[in-house]
């Protein structure tokens, strides 16, 4: 709904190396730092993928709150970062 953010996504992971890898390449990033992800897929993987749901955001919508984090019971603020 307008104003109140994202409340489902979802994606899923790519399973060809060869697809990650060019990627990897086409945003200038270093293929030392993801060898640990590149070895999950180049020595099996299969397809997989997942969702969020964005409760806190869906009851805000539904109460019509201004702010999702009148939702939230123990906010993480500046100066509180603890329940």
């Amino acid at each position: 709904p307008e104003g109140y953010g994202e409340i489902i996504g979802g994606g899923e992971r790519e399973s060809d190396l060869a697809v990650l890898d060019a990627a990897i390449e086409h945003h200038g990033l270093p293929f030392e730092a993801f060898s640990w992800y590149r070895d999950l897929r180049k020595y099996g993987s299969f397809p997989h993928g997942g969702f969020g749901l964005g409760i806190e955001r869906m009851v805000a919508w539904c109460c019509g709150l201004p702010h999702v984090r009148e939702t939230i019971p123990f906010p993480r603020m500046l100066n509180r970062l603890h329940p």
